[in-house]
């Protein structure tokens, strides 16, 4: 089982729209990104996103093309400067739950997670994208299995 976090889709400036929802490329990324996962038998049983409106919009379309069992549903404890550490104790690994929020929080929960700090950073998200992560149940740590991004 894993969890999978995904940094929202790329969003409209602030001077077009003020509560930075998703834009025209920023919605066909997040969409190929989910038919890729999909045709991959990426399963996820929810969605939980922040509260901004560009995470909202992300995990609607993940969730139409999804269809996880567990619906989406908002979350608060995800925004770009949430305490991770915090967040982190939440995380069930048998659960199968993707998160959507921004940076520099995914960034950061990926480095806790993983190292242990929020200072070593292990992986650089992309709008868009998910990162895969599962825990080892040898190690007892989390580690990275995959990720699936817009631009290689």
């Amino acid at each position: 089982m894993a969890i999978f976090l995904v940094q929202h889709g790329k969003s409209l400036p602030k001077e077009m729209d003020p509560g930075r929802g998703l834009s025209e490329k920023g919605i066909a990324e997040v969409k190929r990104i989910c038919e890729i996962a999909k045709a991959s038998g990426v399963k996820v049983s929810g969605i939980h996103h922040s509260v901004k409106t560009r995470a909202h919009q992300t995990a609607e379309i993940f969730t139409a093309i999804m269809d996880p069992g567990g619906g989406v549903q908002q979350i608060s404890g995800m925004n770009p400067l949430d305490d991770v550490v915090d967040f982190s104790t939440t995380l069930d690994p048998f659960e199968n739950l993707m998160f959507v929020g921004h940076l520099p929080f995914m960034e950061r929960l990926t480095s806790l997670l993983i190292t242990g700090s929020i200072e070593i950073p292990v992986f650089k998200f992309q709008n868009g994208g998910i990162l895969c992560l599962e825990k080892d149940p040898d190690a007892k740590s989390w580690v990275i299995r995959w990720s699936i991004v817009p631009n290689i």
